[in-house]
Formats: C-alpha cells, sequence, structure tokens
C-alpha cells in the first residue's frame, strides 16, 4: 500500500502510546482516522488533540475483547466513512507470572485483548476490505516475545506468537484470492508506552484476589523498579509510526522497527532446527 491520503483508518488501542503515535501519522498522511480503545477519558483527548491538528476523527470506544464491540467498531466506520483501507490491531494487554502461577483470569484477559481482538478485527474488516475495488491493509502489533520464549509473562507470549501465525496464514489466503488486501506484523521493540500499567484498563471480572498474591515486598519493589525503567527507556512511539510507513510503502510482511533484535529470533529457529534445547541472548548464569 503507497496511497495514503483520503483513506480512512483504524486503529485500535489508539488512545496513547504507539496507538496513538500511528494515529497522528495517518492524520499527517491525510487519512481520515478512527481512533479506537476501552479507556474513555484517554480516547477523548486523544480524539481532541488530533482533531485540533485540522484531522477528520471518530473515537469509538471499544473493547477488543468482546466481538460485539469490535463488530459495532467495524459497522460505526462503515456508516461514517464508507470504507476502511488500514486496520491497525493494536491493542494490547499484559499480565501474568510463571506458567503455573498465572491465574486464570490473566489468560482469559491477555488472551482475550491480544489475541481474540485480533480474531475479532480480521473477521470483521477483512469482509468489508474484499468488498471495496480499492487497495486495503492490516497491521497486526506483534513483538520479540511472539518469536522468544523468555521467562514469565506466558499468556502475552502466547498471545503475539499467536497473532503472528495468525497473521502468516492471513497472508497466504489473501494472496491466494490475489485479494488487494496486504498483512504486516508489526515488532516495536522497546518503545515508551503505558503496557507495563495495562491492568488499569483490567476489567472487574478479571481481577485477581489479592489474597493470592505471593510476592514479598521486596519483590514487589524490584519488580516496581523494573516497571519504572520500562516507562522511562525505549523508543519514542512515533519513530514505530514513521519506520511503520516506510515499511508499508515497501510491501514488507515483517516490520522490525530495532532490527537488532533479530539475532535473538535466529537464535531460537537455530535451536529448532538443530534440535537443541531452548537458549535465549539474555539468559544469566
Amino acid at each position: 500500500m503507497k496511497e495514503f491520503r483520503g483513506k480512512v483508518a483504524v486503529i485500535t488501542g489508539a488512545a496513547s502510546g504507539i496507538g496513538f503515535a500511528l494515529a497522528e501519522r495517518c492524520a499527517q498522511e491525510g487519512m481520515k482516522v478512527v481512533l479506537a480503545d476501552v479507556e474513555e477519558p484517554a480516547l477523548r483527548t486523544a480524539e481532541e488533540r488530533l482533531r485540533a491538528t485540522g484531522a477528520t476523527t471518530l473515537g469509538v470506544v471499544t473493547d477488543v475483547s468482546k466481538e460485539t464491540e469490535v463488530e459495532k467498531l467495524a459497522q460505526t466506520t462503515l456508516q461514517t466513512f464508507g470504507g476502511v483501507h488500514l486496520l491497525c490491531n493494536n491493542a494490547g494487554v499484559s499480565a501474568g507470572t510463571t506458567v503455573w502461577q498465572s491465574s486464570l483470569a490473566d489468560w482469559q484477559w491477555v488472551l482475550g485483548v491480544n489475541l481474540w481482538g485480533v480474531i475479532y478485527g480480521i473477521r470483521m474488516f477483512v469482509p468489508i476490505m474484499l468488498a471495496q475495488e480499492s487497495e486495503s491493509h492490516i497491521v497486526n502489533t506483534v513483538s520479540l516475545a511472539g518469536m522468544v520464549s523468555l521467562p514469565g509473562m506466558a499468556s502475552y507470549k502466547v498471545s503475539k506468537q499467536g497473532v503472528i501465525t495468525l497473521s502468516e496464514t492471513l497472508y497466504h489466503e489473501l494472496k491466494k484470492q490475489t485479494a488487494k488486501v496486504g498483512v504486516s506484523v508489526l515488532f516495536p521493540g522497546g518503545v515508551r508506552t503505558r503496557l507495563i500499567d495495562s491492568a488499569r484498563n483490567r476489567p472487574t471480572d478479571l481481577q485477581n484476589d489479592p489474597s493470592l498474591d505471593t510476592q514479598t515486598p521486596e519483590e514487589k519493589k524490584r519488580r516496581e523498579a523494573r516497571r519504572q525503567r520500562k516507562r522511562e527507556q525505549g523508543l519514542e512511539p512515533a519513530v514505530v509510526a514513521h519506520c511503520l510507513f516506510d515499511a508499508l510503502r515497501a510491501g514488507k510482511f515483517y516490520i522490525f522497527v530495532q532490527p537488532e533484535q533479530k539475532s535473538e529470533a535466529q537464535l531460537r529457529m537455530d535451536d529448532i532446527l538443530q534440535e537443541q534445547n531452548p537458549r535465549h541472548a539474555f539468559a544469566t548464569s
């Protein structure tokens, strides 16, 4: 996809971080932008900020883990702008600890947003795109965690690996139909976002029982220190948006914003093909 002016973009998780940076770039490219997010106050602020730049925009409160809400997002977009040309399935959350200690609520919440949210997006928007004569594209935000299985946060890794293979399958299916619908997976790398604080949007029915938290005060202190480092380190989200549009114009499927991370994915593939026990570059003795 090379031409964006006058086209319609839909972005989930658009109220902040990478999602809002993508929305800003879409507006700069002359696109009409539909912002979708579960966090309504932040969504309205993002909508106002974008509109203040002269962009044509619409905010739709959306919980992507609910099929009916993604369907409403698609129909609202269609009714308002008459089509959709760029879908960024970007909404994401993280939670959990070791595989055996993560609660079922952790799994349900993370897979609901990160995996089912993308499935619902594809189910609702691909038929619209196929019915259009114009070129369109789907971008699914993934992670190096979708290529590398480090310790911890298993639900997040399972969700991202699932989205990668889902996207690859979709790519081949659309190619087989010679459809004018492209697909890409976006690996942002370390970026200054609020992903580490995603529990702020966790539904009440999927909250963990506080009494089951077995972490010591010292462990909690270390965890908060790690969280603070993640808030302060990494690329600015605008860098991700810039890289994405360059890659879209180049027709890329796999989009690594930080190419140096490829070596970690290569290590895993080498282990698989050589039937070696899993390693990872960040292992410590």
